[in-house]
């Protein structure tokens, strides 16, 4: 997979687009490709979102499928320039960025997560990763990835840069944080006690945001679709429609994108199911603060 340097919702929205443009006009990916004199294989990239487009590019379909002068035009125009920015992620190592068997990479998720309206996951065994302190990812990064120093110091300041989105972001509103965290994440241990409790009591300030619902998943609550496996629904608004949310589930080797409409829609379901199952945000934190004082007297 290619490294993502950028925001990916400008490049889905060209992608989409440029497809049903060639499929509109009865014509395969060779004659279009011919056409334009450019490959097949670069089409293909275009229409599936690989790679950063190139204005000239844009240009020449614009011009091929006569429709300049019209609103779709403006918004390809207005996509590709938004595709040329650079990712604030772009400036940690490949290593840190790349996935750890195979997968898409840390890159592609902070890439969606930075266009994103409305984030809703789920986690286990961990909390959420927005919510972390720097002390208790540190500790999963040390003890769990093995990872080199250096390379837990840029996992920590990327999660602190990330969490950032929370409160502040240049020309969006704060991201919006639904989150779901199941009962065993309150109880893992992590690092010293000291930093359990610590992170707890961050969880406790942190969930008092205006933008961040959290919620419990009890082990007391029946077993309820999506509970086993950790993810993110990311949603848009504005020139993204519904049909480019995208879900990311998260694995020791790396994150599996979940694009295709339908399935989409299952995840979004399936994590209002969560909500549904879990406890009130009030009874949350109340519940986090029974865990903590038990934790500290421990």
């Amino acid at each position: 997979m290619d490294k993502v340097t950028g925001p990916l919702g400008p490049r889905r929205g060209i992608a989409a687009t440029v497809k049903k443009l060639r499929e509109d006009s009865g014509k395969n990916l060779a004659d279009v490709a011919k056409d334009l004199m450019i490959s097949t294989s670069k089409l293909s990239r275009l229409e599936n979102a690989q790679g950063r487009p190139l204005p000239r590019d844009i240009r020449d379909i614009i011009v091929y499928y006569e429709i300049d002068g019209t609103p779709l035009a403006a918004r390809l125009r207005r996509w590709v320039e938004a595709a040329q920015e650079t990712g604030w992620w772009t400036d940690f190592d490949d290593e840190v960025l790349g996935p750890v068997l195979g997968e898409l990479g840390l890159d592609t998720h902070l890439a969606y997560e930075a266009e994103a309206t409305v984030e809703r996951t789920y986690t286990l065994p961990f909390l959420p990763a927005l919510l972390q302190t720097p002390e208790y990812a540190r500790a999963i990064f040390r003890n769990m990835e093995r990872r080199s120093d250096d390379e837990i110091e840029q996992l920590v300041d990327l999660r602190v840069r990330r969490q950032e989105a929370l409160r502040h972001r240049d020309g969006l509103a704060p991201l919006r944080l639904v989150a779901v965290t199941h009962e065993s994440t309150l109880r893992q241990a992590v690092g010293e006690p000291e930093i359990l409790t610590a992170q707890l009591d961050a969880l406790l300030e942190r969930s008092e945001a205006e933008n961040i619902s959290l919620r419990v998943l009890p082990f007391a609550a029946m077993p309820v679709l999506t509970m086993t496996c950790m993810y993110a629904y990311f949603e848009y608004q504005g020139d993204n429609d519904p049909e480019q949310d995208v879900v990311h589930i998260e694995t020791h080797a790396g994150f599996w994108s979940i694009e295709k409409p339908d399935r989409v829609a299952k995840y979004r379901e399936a994590h209002d199911a969560l909500v549904s199952a879990s406890l009130s945000e009030a009874d949350s934190r109340a519940f986090i603060r029974t865990v903590r004082d038990g934790a500290s007297r421990a």
